[in-house]
């Protein structure tokens, strides 16, 4: 019998020794520097997290630029961008339209998508699925759920789905009929532990983050010391292990009420409408476009042009 020839498969080059191109550091480390839901975790003590609400691409990129460690795409998008008077006004296509619209900037802050009302009231499994097209079709890297021990068998299952979650307590706007308005919650002693106890549960389940709104400065304080997970506040005093505001707020864009524990940065409105009607002013004054600002063909074109008429 003649052997039979034994095909020689040339070793592999090990992966270090494989030539990158030049753009694979800055990526790595790009991708190395990003915030992350254990890397928010892990900050609990430490220095404050910096949150604040995006809804665009122009919104998230000013925000990643000012340092923010996590865009939380809210659903105050109703209120503040659309115009409509509640959070239960804005839909699951809306959502992570704006989602998606924020991630494409492939922002260093870590991206939360807030799930809307009804989005995770059902069932379980609709629950997921939502929670899963943030992830999927917005570019998402976690999700957020008002409500506590209520809600902790969607949490869990969220979880169980490899999505990390941040929760919301305390003055949780998706509850408006519910609570009867937007009122401070916590205030006496039952109602108080009971909020202590959704903490303490959706710790246990392992959320990466809470969000405690609208909620008394020594209640935030306790649920800070006695869970693990960073709490972010809003309307809950400076103990918080990090502070959140809406974009539109911070930025004065809002139109009507601003709630107490708002602190207005600058007042945008002003500006954009002075800066407008200064454009109309010029245009009026056929002042609006300057020669600089001006098209121009090439004399030789323009008198051969001229010459037709």
């Amino acid at each position: 019998m003649r052997p039979i020839p034994v095909r020689r498969v040339p070793r592999a080059t090990p992966a270090q020794d494989i030539p990158q191109p030049e753009w694979w550091g800055e990526r790595e480390t790009q991708m190395r520097d990003r915030m992350t839901a254990p890397k928010v975790r892990a900050a609990k003590g430490g220095p404050k997290i910096r949150m604040i609400t995006a809804y665009d691409a122009p919104s998230a990129r000013i925000v990643d630029a000012a340092g923010a460690d996590i865009i939380l795409v809210g659903d105050s998008l109703s209120n503040v961008v659309l115009g409509r008077e509640t959070t239960l006004d804005v839909g699951m296509e809306e959502m992570i339209h704006h989602t998606r619209a924020v991630t494409v900037t492939k922002p260093r802050a870590f991206v939360v998508g807030d799930m809307p009302w009804i989005s995770y009231h059902v069932t379980v499994e609709d629950t997921v699925r939502n929670a899963a097209r943030f992830i999927r079709e917005g570019g998402a890297g976690a999700v957020k759920l008002e409500g506590g021990r209520k809600r902790l068998p969607m949490i869990e299952a969220v979880l169980d789905a490899e999505i990390p979650v941040m929760g919301h307590l305390g003055l949780t706007p998706q509850s408006v009929h519910a609570m009867g308005g937007y009122q401070v919650q916590g205030k006496q002693v039952e109602a108080a532990r009971e909020l202590l106890a959704d903490a303490q549960a959706l710790d246990q389940a392992g959320v990466f983050a809470i969000v405690l709104e609208g909620v008394p400065d020594v209640l935030a304080e306790l649920i800070t010391k006695e869970i693990s997970a960073p709490t972010i506040g809003i309307g809950a005093g400076p103990k918080c292990d990090g502070q959140v505001l809406v974009f539109h707020d911070l930025l004065g864009l809002t139109d009507g009420h601003v709630a107490k524990f708002v602190r207005q940065y600058a007042n945008l409105t002003e500006v954009a409408t002075d800066a407008v009607a200064a454009w109309f002013g010029d245009v009026q004054k056929g002042e609006f476009p300057s020669d600089d600002e001006t098209y121009h063909m090439p004399d030789k074109v323009v008198r051969s042009l001229l010459s037709e008429g």
